[in-house]
C-alpha cells in the first residue's frame, strides 16, 4: 500500500503559495499539548513537543508489534503545528514583544482511525518507555478551523511580520476581516526542521481566521 503523505495529498492545507489565499479548513483530528513561555528557551515547550512526537510515532509504529488499530494505513506523520495567543490581547502574530508571555497549543494531526481508545493505548505504551513525561498534558481533539487566509512564509520566525501584513491587506481587499477569538487563533504550520534547515529557508504556513465583513 502506498504511504499517505499529508503534505503532498492535501496541498491546499500544507503547500500554499507565497501570496495570500482563502481556505475553508475542515475538521481534523489532532493530539495537542499546551502551555506558556518562550518556545526558544522554556523547558515546558520542549517537553510538549516530546510528548506530541512520542505519541504520534507510537501510533504510527504500532504495526511493528501487531497492535495497530482497525483501519490503520501507512502514512507519514504530519508536520508540527502551533496555535499562539497572549492573555489580555487579540494576538495577531505581531503584537507581543515579550515571548515569555506567549501561550501556545502545539499539535500534530492524526489519521482518522485515531480514536480515544487508540489514543489511550498509545499513552499507556509511551508511559512505559518514557515515565518521566507527563502524558496527562496531551489531549485528543477534533478541530474545525473554518474560513481562513493563509500564506507560505519563507525565512526566520522572527521575520513573519511582512507575511502577516500581506495576509491582513489581502483579507481587507477581498471583503474580509480577521476574526480572532478564544478558539480562532494565530496559526503556524512548520514544514521545515530548524535543526537541519538554514534559517532563511525555513518554510512556515501562517494562517489567520477571517469572516466576511
Amino acid at each position: 500500500m502506498e504511504k499517505l503523505d499529508y503534505k503532498k495529498e492535501f496541498k491546499d492545507l500544507y503547500q500554499p503559495k507565497k501570496v495570500p489565499s482563502i481556505i475553508d479548513v475542515p475538521e481534523m483530528v489532532f493530539i495537542t499539548a499546551e502551555g506558556m513561555g518562550n518556545p526558544n528557551t522554556c523547558t515546558e515547550y520542549k517537553k510538549a513537543l516530546e510528548i506530541l512526537y512520542g505519541l504520534s510515532f507510537t501510533i504510527k509504529m504500532s504495526k511493528m508489534n501487531n497492535t495497530q488499530p482497525r483501519g490503520y494505513f501507512e502514512y507519514t506523520v504530519p508536520p508540527l503545528e502551533g496555535l499562539w495567543y497572549c492573555d489580555g490581547i487579540s494576538f495577531d502574530g505581531m503584537n507581543a514583544a515579550d515571548k515569555d508571555k506567549f501561550r501556545w497549543i502545539s499539535m500534530i494531526r492524526q489519521p482518522e482511525f485515531v480514536t480515544e481508545k487508540v489514543f489511550e493505548q498509545a499513552r499507556t505504551a509511551l508511559s512505559k518507555k518514557k515515565p518521566e513525561l507527563d502524558l496527562n498534558k496531551a489531549k485528543l481533539i477534533k478541530f474545525t478551523e473554518g474560513l481562513c487566509v493563509q500564506i507560505m512564509h519563507i525565512g526566520s520566525y522572527d521575520c513573519e511580520g511582512e507575511s502577516i501584513l500581506k495576509l491582513k491587506a489581502f483579507a481587507e481587499e477581498n471583503g474580509y476581516r480577521e476574526d480572532f477569538s478564544h478558539n480562532r487563533l494565530h496559526h503556524e504550520l512548520y514544514l521545515s526542521d530548524p535543526r537541519r534547515c538554514a534559517e532563511e529557508k525555513l518554510k512556515t504556513v501562517i494562517r489567520h481566521p477571517i469572516v466576511k465583513k
